[in-house]
């Protein structure tokens, strides 16, 4: 009989070990899955960094292997103490950024300015907290008595968003006149991987 106790008593520890090393073991196999999701996620990529041009920070780009119509590198736009950068990659991939100090409640401004106008009819495809991405349709006004060749639609897809990098709240947005969905959400994807150095 003590000999059946003793053997339940060292049995115990060792299921228990094994459960910790078989979590353990599960952690760093989900944790190797997602970094290589992200891997995958961001393939077509390149990671460049923005201390040089004031922010203390990292960002993921498309680079020429992106289908976005452009083979060329990054071109920055920074005049240096000031507040505004402006990231272009070609002809169509235009990322707009302003330094807004310690405002933290910009996509909740940007969505009730949106909600505001009338001229737009807006459609969120995205809706976070920090990130919306949305498409904006031109209302155009008197269309059932207008010839069948006026009033095309006008749709467009537009990105707001906004990251804290070391205490600062920088605004990350699309051109004003916005871009087809793709650009747009390759804009979003690149403003996804923004982080502090």
């Amino acid at each position: 009989m003590l000999r059946s106790f003793l053997n339940k008593i060292f049995f115990i520890p060792q299921v228990i070990l094994c459960l910790i090393f078989n979590s353990c073991n599960s952690d760093q196999s989900n944790q190797f899955l997602e970094n290589e999701k992200m891997i995958e996620d961001y393939y077509q990529f390149q990671e460049l960094s923005l201390e040089y041009y004031d922010i203390p920070a990292y960002i993921s780009l498309p680079d020429e292997t992106a289908n976005i119509g452009a083979s060329t590198k990054p071109t920055i736009n920074h005049i240096k103490d000031d507040i505004k950068w402006s990231i272009k990659i070609g002809e169509n991939f235009e990322l707009l950024i302003e330094d807004y100090g310690y405002i933290d409640d910009l996509v909740e401004v940007k969505k009730k300015e949106l909600s505001e106008q009338t001229f737009f009819q807006v459609n969120y495809l995205i809706d976070e907290p920090n990130l919306i991405l949305y498409e904006r349709t031109l209302l155009v006004k008197g269309i059932d008595k207008a010839s069948p060749d006026v009033g095309v639609e006008h749709k467009s897809f537009h990105i707001y968003a906004s990251k804290v990098i070391n205490e600062i709240t920088y605004e990350f947005k699309s051109r004003e006149d916005g871009n087809e969905k793709i650009i747009v959400e390759l804009i979003a994807k690149a403003i996804k991987s923004v982080n502090s150095l």
